[in-house]
């Protein structure tokens, strides 16, 4: 991790030996007391924290606090709900890309029983997020929504975002060559490992969603996403 992220209730209790964060301050770090790392409150301003004491049981630190890194572009992802090991790295990847929301979604062709992962029953997904945010050096999360319908996801869209769904069956246009307007934000849509049923096609359609594709090859959805994000930021100028 590039920066140690904690949330507000934190930084005045200390932090036990045991997290991982007091392992990575002792161990990656090698901070010794009087020693300083970065260090970021979770979607609010990065500093400095020091070690103050590194006790048996927990460490006691101290924070300086400086300014807050920019807002996330506007930039939405719908997601066809995968199996959990590819939720993982969207989860951790599309947080230190810098996407604004991550919104997972049941999908005609997806397995259900996904949903029902200690990844999203547990606290997994939001760690995974600030892990993700943490190698970016950025203290900003995604929005993070799972288990609702494509149509509920689309609803929650705002209006003059484009609309962009891969799909290598329907797409007759490059996203690498699509020339993005200036609206406020882009929404990209992937399908699960299995793609998008004929009705969600359809139903894509029908809410103003473009058809692209990013080449030939088929990737892994994993790799596609990460690819349609590069394209989209380096398109619109987001850093």
């Amino acid at each position: 991790m590039n920066i140690i992220l904690f949330s507000p209730s934190e930084v005045e209790l200390p932090l036990p030996r045991q997290d991982p964060r007091a392992r990575h301050i002792l161990m990656v770090l090698r901070r010794k007391p009087g020693d300083q790392f970065d260090a970021g409150l979770i979607d609010g301003p990065r500093g400095k924290g020091t070690l103050v004491e590194a006790g048996p049981e927990a460490l006691r630190l101290a924070f300086t606090w400086g300014e807050s890194p920019p807002e996330l572009p506007p930039l939405r992802l719908i997601l066809g709900l995968p199996r959990p090991q590819t939720a993982r790295d969207l989860l951790r990847e599309g947080a230190a890309l810098g996407v604004a929301a991550l919104d997972f979604v049941r999908t005609e062709r997806g397995e259900a029983s996904y949903a029902q992962s200690s990844l999203w029953t547990g606290g997994e997904w939001r760690e995974l997020l600030i892990a993700g945010a943490a190698q970016a050096f950025c203290t900003r999360l995604p929005l993070l929504h799972h288990g609702h319908s494509l149509s509920e996801a689309i609803a929650a869209i705002p209006a003059d975002y484009t609309r962009l769904a891969l799909d290598n069956y329907e797409a007759s246009v490059a996203l690498a060559k699509l020339g993005l307007p200036a609206s406020a934000g882009v929404v990209l849509a992937l399908g699960a490992e299995r793609g998008w049923s004929h009705a969600e096609r359809t139903l894509l359609g029908q809410n103003k969603f473009q058809f692209v594709h990013l080449g030939p090859r088929v990737l892994r959805m994993e790799t596609a996403a990460i690819s349609a994000i590069f394209l989209v930021k380096a398109t619109r100028g987001w850093a």
